[in-house]
């Protein structure tokens, strides 16, 4: 896509939403990138307005950005990971850079009055302000003041975390996890980099907000890449707030379940799910296959830079291999549609799509299970078609298992834990799930022990000998 085309595509700033994000003490780049984020919050902001023409009247901001959510999380097709952060992002300017909020009672015609003031932002630079702050850097063993806002100081984490090959979900949650942070202490007048703002954040968490140990320990792990990789101002002492980690066994389905879950499911999403219990692939994993991984042949998936970047390979079932084909047939239908119609290739990982510039039209580049709809690249902003968007996995799951009646909490990993659970009670070597799930350690692996068919011992309980 040339810079004209991306010229058009990108909207119009308009004068109230860029006073707006301002008044919120947000700076974005003075290059065509800022102005092109400044122009979809605009849009985001003006489709938050459109929606609040329908509530009642005298809802409070607060509500009415809680029931926005809620309508966006609802749609179908759901909105991309993206999608809505971006939104939240533009909800959070339009928060904090406007007052006097009101809805108005509709009038005679009908019509409903959605009224507020953009804040004047004053000549004296704003006192803990969230959006705000001075941090000390070490430079050369001297201290140096560098003013920086929260989105400069994400930015910098986010490009940080990029160079040293962080997952795309992990940086996705350090980002959340530092911007609440960021926001907490400067509400509290605290420096980031002090034990003070850490220890007092992780103990908000874990006493006001009552998060999980695992919910607090990856909070912490957050903060503790931006303090020390980011801001250069390692914490010390703080090592305290890390919660001990509670030990939960994973929720298995018996093969009669599974057998009453897959009899109500269908289409790609059915297909998805029984490809999940019958590999074992994590939910992403699957979703990230590309034509390319399946060999119908030798029978068998790879999967790419799995979790912790590691490549492996997996058995494609027997009982697949006619509807994977049929399928892949469909895929090659919609792949030459693509053409047809110029859609640009899509995404490539990493710098293939600089060395191989058409890779990403190829049929074997395809993503297996592509989206019905055409998104915006979060990173490039080109308009291509992604991969399935992982809601829709789980809203189908959750259909099926009403329809199915069972009872347990079922998610798309809970197919991952039946299928090592299942190969387990069928004799296989614990040494091979391990290599089949993914596992760096084998006592990873050894949890399913407890969860087989007897306790995993196949000991007779003495009540049934009475």
């Amino acid at each position: 896509m040339n810079e004209s085309t991306e010229a058009k595509k990108s909207p119009e700033v308009k004068p109230w939403v860029r006073r707006a994000v301002e008044a919120a003490g947000v700076f974005l780049p003075t290059n065509a990138d800022g102005e092109r984020r400044l122009g979809w919050w605009g849009v985001e902001m003006a489709r938050f307005l459109k929606f609040c023409k329908t509530l009642p009247e005298g809802t409070d901001l607060r509500s009415a950005m809680e029931g926005y959510g809620r309508f966006l999380k609802s749609s179908v097709p759901p909105p991309e990971d993206w999608q809505l952060e971006q939104a939240r992002e533009a909800l959070r300017c339009f928060q904090k850079g406007t007052e006097n909020w009101h809805v108005a009672a509709p009038d005679a015609e009908g019509r409903v009055e959605v009224g507020f003031r953009v804040k004047t932002r004053g000549a004296e630079p704003m006192q803990n302000d969230e959006c705000r702050m001075t941090n000390v850097a070490e430079n050369g063993g001297r201290g140096e003041d560098l003013e920086m806002s929260v989105e400069g100081w994400l930015e910098k984490s986010s490009r940080t975390m990029k160079v040293r090959r962080l997952a795309l979900r992990t940086v996705e949650t350090y980002l959340g996890w530092q911007r609440r942070f960021l926001t907490w202490v400067a509400e509290k007048g605290l420096e980031p980099a002090s034990k003070a703002g850490v220890e007092g954040f992780i103990t908000w968490l874990a006493v006001e907000r009552k998060v999980s140990a695992g919910t607090q320990n990856q909070a912490f792990s957050a903060v503790l890449f931006l303090t020390s990789e980011v801001m250069r101002q390692p914490v010390e002492g703080v090592d305290g707030v890390r919660a001990k980690r509670s030990h939960h066994l994973p929720v298995v389905l018996s093969r009669e379940e599974v057998r009453r879950l897959f009899a109500v499911t269908e289409g790609t999403t059915g297909l998805i799910l029984k490809l999940l219990y019958g590999t074992g692939l994590r939910q992403m994993e699957c979703l990230r296959l590309r034509v390319k991984d399946l060999d119908l042949d030798r029978k068998v998936l790879m999967v790419r830079d799995g979790k912790g970047g590691k490549d492996r390979q997996v058995m494609l079932p027997k009982a697949l291999h006619a509807e994977i084909t049929g399928h892949v047939e469909r895929l090659r239908s919609l792949w030459e549609a693509d053409r047809a119609a110029y859609l640009p290739g899509v995404m490539l990982p990493e710098a293939l799509a600089i060395k191989y510039p058409n890779a990403g039209k190829e049929l074997a580049w395809q993503w297996l299970f592509p989206s019905k709809q055409i998104g915006r690249d979060p990173e490039s902003g080109i308009e291509r078609r992604h991969h399935l968007h992982e809601n829709a996995l789980t809203s189908a799951l959750k259909v099926a298992r009403e329809k199915s009646g069972l009872t347990k909490k079922t998610g798309c990993h809970t197919l991952r834990h039946s299928f090592a659970t299942h190969l387990l009670e069928d004799g296989t070597d614990i040494r091979t799930v391990q290599d089949l799930l993914g596992h760096k350690s084998v006592e990873t692996t050894q949890i399913y022990t407890h969860v087989m068919a007897g306790g995993g011992t196949g000991t007779r309980s003495p009540l049934d000998d009475l």
